[in-house]
């Protein structure tokens, strides 16, 4: 064999970073090595892998094309190698997921495994859908966990469970009496919405692209939690899933909005790159993932697990 599993690395690790500088930090070696490991490569197997332009690397056709072969092997020859070493069990998991499924479920679903699994390495990214997506194209993530559309070619996309957004206010705004809104009454709101590439305000886009005139959007937010305090607060109304509201419902600190005119529900997804080598880890984290919303007709309905 005529290349060595080091070289497939650096190759990899290339590829997603597009710079030789960059690979070599997130190997921790040295420049030099780094892009002799690569031209070592690409002089024994008689063939270039990269177009180069000054310090940028783009993958070429060959490249491309190797990619995803080099990723499914170095993945099974981590799994070799804890067999070799007498390991049992999983090795790693890294795992992306979108801000509420990241900030209201995969946290703990992430403990669950890892109760079960003590011995697997975890990590969770959370971004909004496009960055997650991304992730997953260029094989720096195992498994995405997303609300927000999908249409990568490269990308397998499976429903997990329906979610809902709902419009809340804070007590003492006019809505919260009346408990009820149409959709000229919306229109005439202050909002306080998540920022454009996020799934939720995908969502929202879509249901209110009826609606007359132009919204006064007055703050966008990437976190969710920041929004339900900027509603709290009396700056305007929101729009997210009633997963991340449930606990404010109860409490009585935020008041949903029912909106018979809009079509409010969105579905949850698993996602992962076609030609990604699913290791023990992925399939047994996506059980559980589904175990744990059999039978669950909404996100918000989701009984979550005990981390005691």
């Amino acid at each position: 064999m005529r290349f060595t599993l080091r070289q497939l690395q650096v190759f990899v690790i290339a590829a997603q970073q597009e710079s030789v500088s960059r690979a070599a930090e997130a190997l921790a070696l040295s420049q030099s090595a780094t892009s002799t490991s690569l031209s070592e490569l690409e002089r024994q197997s008689d063939c270039q892998l990269f177009d180069r332009s000054g310090k940028r690397l783009r993958l070429n056709a060959l490249g491309r094309q190797l990619l995803p072969e080099a990723v499914a092997l170095l993945d099974q020859a981590k799994e070799i190698e804890r067999l070799l070493a007498g390991k049992s069990g999983f090795g790693s998991l890294n795992v992306g997921a979108t801000l509420t499924v990241g900030n209201y479920l995969a946290t703990l679903l992430i403990g669950s495994f890892m109760q079960r699994h003590p011995e697997c390495r975890v990590a969770l990214q959370v971004h909004n859908t496009v960055h997650v997506v991304q992730q997953i194209a260029h094989y720096e993530l195992d498994l995405g966990l997303i609300e927000g559309d999908c249409q990568h070619p490269d990308i397998e996309v499976q429903p997990w469970v329906e979610d809902e957004l709902v419009v809340f206010c804070a007590p003492q705004h006019p809505l919260a009496q009346r408990r009820e809104a149409s959709l000229e009454e919306l229109a005439h709101e202050a909002w306080i919405l998540r920022e454009q590439g996020s799934g939720t305000r995908l969502t929202f886009d879509q249901a209110m692209r009826h609606r007359p005139g132009t919204l006064n959007i007055r703050l966008e937010l990437e976190h969710t939690e920041a929004i339900k305090r900027a509603v709290e607060s009396g700056l305007g109304i929101g729009c997210i899933s009633r997963l991340a509201l449930r606990d404010a419902f109860r409490r009585g600190s935020l008041v949903p909005v029912e909106t018979p005119s809009l079509d409010l529900r969105r579905q949850f997804y698993f996602i992962w790159h076609k030609q990604k080598y699913q290791t023990a880890a992925m399939r047994e984290f996506l059980e559980l993932c589904r175990a744990l919303t059999a039978g669950v007709r909404r996100s918000d309905e989701i009984v979550l697990p005990s981390l005691a």
